[in-house]
């Protein structure tokens, strides 16, 4: 029986779509809990008879996707970044770009005995998430789609593994959010969301699809705060642009800061449940900015 206290998960970047290089060195995935895996379409015969059975059912197109929950920690998930970006880190800045990067995403369930390796190729991030909220160690995930998966009886021959990461989580207790250059005190919560719109594409010939279409890049959020004046709600009504960046600080110092240069809000709804504080949702979609050319930096600083 497996439990998920003996999984693990790796990757290795792959040169070509869909294909493990042969002696890989795979780099640990440290993760929260994952969906990752391989679905399949289905058919059932159209066939009409006169005891109304269905004669047959068959499978279909198949693809890989699911979610990778994480923690976020400094070092960790550069790589991962550039996938979900697009982009390529120059020194230590990364902003969205059109460089495609696939996967082989490895699971491995150490307590299975006979085929503990499941290997997932052309694996591509589709999605990334985080949230920053109070009290709490700041959480995300990475959306994956991909082309196929295998079960394995043994890892890979020439297989290296780097070991995990051992930096320490980021959590809300450090750091500092600004909003149109103004630091704010009263946010009670920040999320952010990039979609880069991967679509399969399936051939005649083949089950799996060929490299995905891409779609735009597509950063959307919300800022969450304690409703204590008319500043920020009238941004939403004005429809003004403004701009939104958020450190991450961990115990050791390392740092990330993701900025948005240029957002509108999309809604600015103040609800009352109670007599307690009211909170301000503030949700928005992050737009190209002419000055600094994307939509979206993140910057990494080494302690």
């Amino acid at each position: 029986m497996a439990d998920g206290s003996q999984h693990s998960m790796a990757y290795v970047a792959e040169s070509t779509y869909g294909v493990t290089p042969a002696t890989p060195t795979f780099k640990a995935i440290r993760n929260t809990g994952t969906t990752l895996a391989l679905t399949k379409e289905g058919s059932a015969s159209e066939e009409l008879r006169s005891d109304r059975q269905i004669t047959d059912y068959r499978h279909m197109n198949k693809s890989v996707g699911g979610d990778i929950s994480i923690n976020l920690s400094y070092g960790s998930f550069d790589d991962l970044l550039e996938g979900a970006t697009m982009g390529t880190w120059t020194g230590d800045k990364l902003v969205v770009g059109t460089t495609r990067r696939s996967f082989t995403i490895e699971r491995k369930f150490g307590d299975i005995p006979d085929k503990p390796y499941h290997r997932y190729t052309g694996c591509e991030v589709n999605t990334l998430n985080l949230t920053v909220a109070p009290g709490a160690r700041v959480s995300g995930s990475f959306g994956i789609m991909g082309k196929n998966m295998t079960p394995e009886a043994a890892a890979l021959s020439g297989a290296d593994y780097e070991a995990e990461t051992t930096t320490q989580v980021f959590d809300s207790f450090k750091g500092v959010i600004k909003e149109g250059s103004t630091g704010l005190a009263v946010v009670t919560e920040v999320t952010l969301t990039l979609e880069n719109g991967l679509e399969s594409r399936f051939v005649v010939g083949s089950d799996t699809t060929i490299q995905p279409g891409a779609g735009r890049s597509n950063v959307t959020g919300q800022l969450s705060a304690y409703f204590e004046n008319s500043t920020l709600l009238e941004k939403f009504l004005n429809e003004s642009a403004s701009s939104l960046e958020f450190s991450l600080v961990d115990a050791a110092g390392n740092t990330y800061l993701f900025t948005l240069p240029k957002i509108k809000y999309t809604g600015g709804q103040v609800d009352v449940s109670g007599e307690g504080a009211i909170i301000l949702p503030l949700p928005f979609q992050a737009v190209y900015d002419e000055t600094k050319g994307t939509n979206l930096i993140i910057e990494r600083t080494a302690a």
